[in-house]
This record gives C-alpha cells, structure tokens and sequence, in this order.
C-alpha cells in the first residue's frame, strides 16, 4: 500500500511563486479524525495570509495550507461513529487541505448535499462556518431585517448574500464595478452599491429612509470601521470577519452608546473542536436542506489543478474572480 502522498509546501513565506508541489508521507487519522481523499480543496483568503507568513497555524494543526476539502473518507478514527469509508463528505480542516489525503475532527465534516458535485461541495465549509457563525449565531440576524454586505462576489459574500435572502433579511451588497453589482443582484441582492464611483454610507441612507441597515458583515476592516457605524440603525450590529484594510480604526464612542450598537467578530480557525462542531450541527441542520432544494448555491468561479496551485493565489490576490476558487486533485 502507497504510504505517501502529493501536497503543497512552501520553505519560506512569500509570493504565490513558493509554493511547489511535493511527495511525503500521507496523513494518518487520530481517533476523532477522518482521513479523507480529497477531490477538492477551496482556496480562501487565510490561506494567501499563512502563505505570506502573516497567519500562523495552530501548535497542532498541519503546516500545510487549505481550510476546506471535499472527497471519500479513506479511513476511520477508532471512536469515529457514523462515517464509513467510501462516504462522500465535505469537511472543515485545520490545515491540510491543500493534499491528496487530509485529516479531518470527524465532528466538522458534513455530507455532501444533494445535487453538488465534490468541486462545488469543497467551497462550501470555510465560507458557511463563518457566516453562519457571524450573521446568524453572533450577529443574530432574522427575517424582516436588513443587512450589509461588504465585498458582496468574494467567497464570503456571495455565500452571505444568499444565506440572509433564503432566511428573509433584505439583503444590500457592496462590490468593485458595474459588472460585479450585477452579480450581486444575481445572487439574490436587493440593492448593490459600487462602492468605487458611491459613498456606501449616503446610498445606505438613501435607501432605508435614514433608518440604517440592522446589521453591517465586514471583511474590510481599516477606515471602514467608522463607516459601518454611521450606515447601522438603532440596535444595529458590526459583525467583523476581516480586515483587508487594516485591523485599526477610529471610531466615536457617543454615535454607538446613541444607537446602541453591538460591535462583535470573530477568526474562525482559532476557535475550539466544540465551537466548530456546533456550528457543522446548525449547517447541516438549517442550511443543507436549503443547497438540497436549490435556494443556495456555491458559486465557482474557476477551478485549477492543484500543481498549479500559484494560478489560484494570483487570481485571488487580484480580486477578479466573482465567487469561489477550487484545487483540484487527481
């Protein structure tokens, strides 16, 4: 038997140019784990940061990048219960996914919902754990409210445009471009601002009335901050899950005690075996069913073969793509 197994290293943090595919020894499952053969591995952006040395794995996470895969279960934990080799599954990964075998907590793998292919079930996990976790658990979003998405065709957006429209919250998004608003209208968006030519804080105002959106989810972070506040109405929540702009704002203290805003956030890798697994029972629970019917879709933007792995990174750093961006694996 084949003990060894192709994955994706890097010596040195860098550009997308250090990584390289090589051959080492395949992963072994402890006894809570799955080892999956992977199918797919979707490409997030954690993975561009620990690539540039900027986010360090956990002590005992795999050294490899990738967040998120989808394949068979190739072997079995000895306390693993229901999971049987040859399942098709999709799983949350602590590292690891960037591989032709991954390990897996049996607790954060889901099955694959009816009618994906394992392409478009490998974009699932990243993006639906944390906006799950954030729009709905921290952020509490309901029907009948309205929310804000910033950066409505990356990965998180588009999978939180149509998570809060399938629950019934009036959905408004933000993108670069004419051409990426229409996606985001697509997608199930009730208004899109592009924030490039429009102030996204006078377009909020405009649309509700004055009133301010219920809630603000934001990878942006930096001098966004400020803005957030001003575009929540009373009682409103920021619900932070990045920082491309930067992880320090200003903000005034008064606008927030005034309207009575929840600041909240939160990184989903560091978060404990427990958390994570409570949120794979609410996906699976409220928000599988919904892809099984067809109400929500993981969008793909492109897929790569997973030796050309530095294609995928330099098309994410570009901020071209429109949805999420697959490995694949032979």
């Amino acid at each position: 038997m084949n003990t060894t197994h192709r994955y994706i290293h890097f010596d040195r943090p860098g550009a997308a140019e250090v990584m390289q595919l090589v051959e080492g020894p395949r992963p072994a499952p402890g006894p809570n784990e799955v080892l999956i053969k992977v199918s797919a591995a979707g490409v997030n952006r954690p993975d561009l940061l620990q690539r540039q040395g900027a986010y360090a794995p956990p002590p005992t996470a795999s050294p490899i990048l990738g967040l998120e895969v989808a394949g068979t279960v190739a072997a079995l934990g000895a306390e693993v219960r229901g999971w049987q080799i040859g399942d098709p599954v999709c799983a949350l990964t602590p590292g690891g996914g960037y591989a032709e075998y991954s390990v897996a907590p049996a607790a954060h793998c889901l099955p694959i919902p009816a009618g994906l292919s394992l392409i478009e079930a490998a974009a699932l996990p990243e993006t639906s754990f944390t906006v799950w976790g954030n729009l709905f658990f921290r952020g509490r979003l309901k029907a009948g409210e309205s929310v804000l998405i910033h950066g409505g065709t990356s990965g998180i957006g588009t999978t939180a445009i149509q998570f809060a429209k399938a629950f019934g919250a009036t959905v408004l998004a933000t993108a670069n471009g004419a051409d990426k608003c229409v996606a985001c209208r697509a997608l199930g968006a009730d208004f899109a601002i592009d924030y490039a030519s429009s102030d996204f804080v006078a377009e909020i105002e405009r649309e509700t009335g004055g009133r301010g959106v219920d809630a603000v989810l934001d990878i942006v972070g930096g001098d966004y901050t400020p803005r957030n506040i001003a575009a929540l109405g009373v009682d409103g929540r920021l619900l932070l899950v990045g920082f491309q702009r930067g992880a320090a704002a200003t903000i005034d203290l008064t606008t927030i005690m005034r309207k009575r805003l929840i600041i909240t956030g939160s990184m989903l890798r560091p978060q404990t075996h427990d958390e994570k697994a409570a949120l794979a029972v609410a996906l699976r629970d409220k928000v599988w069913p919904l892809i099984a019917d067809g109400r929500i879709k993981p969008l793909i933007h492109a897929t790569f073969p997973l030796a050309e792995v530095v294609n995928a990174h330099q098309l994410m750093t570009s901020s071209a793509h429109v949805g999420k961006i697959v490995l694949t694996i032979d």
